[in-house]
């Protein structure tokens, strides 16, 4: 017979985190190969996938922690801080890149006054990189929420933010 694994106690957590956390994973957590999904699904939940979320997630999903926070930490699309209001994401692909991607990125950085990852003081932008967003034929591209766009320099982007503040 196998030893019974020792089991840490979970820090406190907020309700609403717990809920979605117990409701993503009772829908999910058999598939094979569930972690991804359940993380995804946390996130369209929540909007972020918390730090105070992941020891109830290796919890419900019988993993380490460690794996957990691994996934999460490795791949750029999961965030563990809320966004802002809006996300921008700028794509820093090859075809983006030859195109003036790596100007208009510096320029939107410091027109926002953030980092990739970062949001904005007043909460209404976040910023993050984006390796394609299958707009090559219009490069530099990118993509507000939902909405792409495309042939975006830094005039046209600080037209478009100022469109965006009226």
């Amino acid at each position: 017979m196998k030893p019974a694994k020792s089991v840490l106690p979970l820090p406190p957590i907020d309700d609403k985190i717990r809920d979605a956390v117990l409701d993503v994973t009772a829908r999910l957590k058999d598939q094979p190969g569930a972690l991804l999904p359940v993380l995804h699904g946390v996130q369209a939940s929540l909007g972020y996938v918390p730090e105070e979320a992941i020891p109830l997630i290796a919890r419900e999903m019988n993993l380490s922690r460690a794996d957990v926070h691994g996934v999460v930490s490795f791949y750029h699309y999961f965030r563990t801080h809320p966004a802002g209001k809006r996300v921008i994401y700028l794509c820093r692909a090859e075809s983006c890149q030859s195109m003036g991607a790596a100007k208009l990125e510096q320029h939107v950085k410091q027109r926002l006054g953030v980092d990739f990852h970062g949001t904005t003081a007043d909460g209404a932008w976040t910023l993050e990189p984006v390796y394609c967003l299958g707009n090559c034929a219009c490069s530099p591209a990118m993509m507000v929420d939902d909405e792409l766009k495309g042939r975006v320099t830094p005039e046209s982007f600080d037209a478009w933010l100022l469109s965006e503040a009226t």
